[in-house]
């Protein structure tokens, strides 16, 4: 019988003609039944046809929406590429993730508390967001003061203000030799001067940044101790405690950013060890979804005055909605239980990428949505990338993580969180394939 095929035409038509708009409620199946004089058993049928097609999205206790935007179709590996694969920006997310999140923001849609949300809201938060977020970063080893959190409109403003706070104009920012390249375009804007700090395999060297601090006035310095971006490493316990002794000897404060910590366990933050030397910032976006950005920062109390005033300056602050949501997620184990699907996720990657990278020199966690590969003679970077580029896969130079003149080491990285997992199989096993061979080779090809 196609009838209920005609029926599932007809409301498709509606959605591509703008009729039923993105969001918009569905009738109930009983509902359209009486309407188009069809049985119930064939309005079930229409329904699940339009959630085959990707048009529609059920939800349990609330009905069938239209979808906000049509499914993205599958990305092609091969020249010439309709599909970008992306394995560049990291933006993880889990299966039932919207799901789990739409549950916990229902509450927030009730008039009162809506009114309540869309109110302005300081640097400082809410009593309530603090309390959570306070919460949420405590470990063994560490429990944040809740009174020394402020909040940010994503995590790249809570940097920008922490550096704006700082570091004047002109001024000098110690960071590893390799770092997160945001922090890069925010020196700049800024006019602050990186100073690039050597680092071994557990991570930025205490002696690199004693001296730095005696060749010149150097005023901070940012790091990344947990899952650094791009190499994945992760710092010991003892270098965190020699890094603190330094901090202290130095009269210096350190920017720590701990946005990839939530994935793996391991020692208390540099906060912990320092927390009167130490800005934490981190932010949701990593943790939760990509579209939810809301940032924050713990800092020593002599800072909160000089960082909110940053935050205010920049237009930085978050939103009161956002804070709302993100603590009635901290409060009913949403975060939780996302946290905990996001680690089997990125182990899951992993695996995948270290079975399909095999006989490379690659330099990852475990634990970690990224990793760091070296790659073989004759390939430069950029050859690799552009190579990549005419296959349809995104993957990022060490070019984009160097600070200063130095010369780029051989090495991608690879962002494992974006793609589903069977593509990023298939992606780099093209990449492996690319490596065998030689740029003359692939140009041919």
């Amino acid at each position: 019988m196609e009838d209920y095929r005609h029926a599932a035409d007809a409301v498709a038509e509606d959605i591509a003609a703008g009729r039923l708009r993105p969001g918009d409620r569905l009738p109930t199946q009983r509902a359209f039944a009486r309407a188009h004089g069809i049985a119930n058993s064939t309005a079930g049928r229409v329904y699940r046809e339009l959630v085959r097609r990707g048009l529609v999205v059920g939800e349990v206790g609330r009905g069938t929406f239209v979808r906000a935007e049509p499914p993205v179709p599958g990305p092609a590996l091969a020249e010439p590429a309709a599909q970008r694969i992306d394995l560049e920006l990291n933006y993880p997310a889990i299966a039932g993730q919207s799901e789990l999140l739409a549950a916990g923001l229902a509450p927030l849609l009730r008039p009162d508390l809506l009114a309540a949300a869309l109110r302005p809201v300081a640097a400082t938060g809410t009593p309530a967001a603090r309390d959570a977020v306070a919460a949420l970063l405590t470990r063994p080893g560490w429990a944040p003061d809740p009174s020394r959190v402020l909040f940010a409109g994503n995590g790249r403003q809570a940097i920008a203000a922490a550096i704006a706070a700082l570091v004047p104009p002109g001024g000098r920012l110690g960071v590893e030799e390799l770092t997160y390249p945001v922090v890069k375009a925010v020196a700049a804007r800024l006019g602050v001067t990186l100073v690039p700090l050597a680092t071994d395999t557990d991570g930025l060297r205490p002696d690199a940044l004693v001296t730095a601090c005696r060749v010149a006035r150097t005023h901070a310095v940012y790091l990344q101790p947990t899952l650094h971006n791009p190499l994945g490493t992760t710092m010991s316990a003892t270098r965190r405690a020699e890094l603190a002794d330094a901090l202290h000897r130095l009269d210096l404060y350190a920017i720590e950013d701990t946005v990839w910590a939530f994935l793996r366990d391991g020692p208390p933050p540099l906060a912990g060890y320092a927390p009167d030397r130490t800005i934490l910032v981190d932010s949701f976006s990593k943790r939760l979804a990509p579209g939810l950005t809301t940032g924050f920062a713990v800092t020593p109390a002599p800072l909160a005055e000089q960082i909110g005033a940053a935050l205010r300056s920049g237009g930085w602050t978050a939103t009161r909605f956002a804070l709302d949501a993100v603590t009635r997620w901290i409060g009913d184990g949403t975060v939780t239980r996302i946290v905990h699907a996001k680690r089997e996720d990125a182990a899951a990657r992993q695996r995948i990428a270290a079975t399909r990278l095999a006989g490379g020199t690659l330099c990852a966690d475990p634990a970690a949505y990224n990793c760091w590969w070296e790659l073989p003679p004759p390939w430069r970077a950029e050859t690799f990338v552009a190579a990549a580029a005419r296959r349809g896969i995104a993957v990022t130079p060490a070019a984009a993580f160097v600070v200063g003149s130095g010369r780029a080491p051989g090495a991608v990285r690879i962002g494992l969180a974006s793609p589903p997992p069977d593509v990023l199989g298939a992606a780099l096993d093209t990449l492996a394939a690319l490596a065998r061979s030689t740029p003359e080779d692939a140009d041919a090809h």
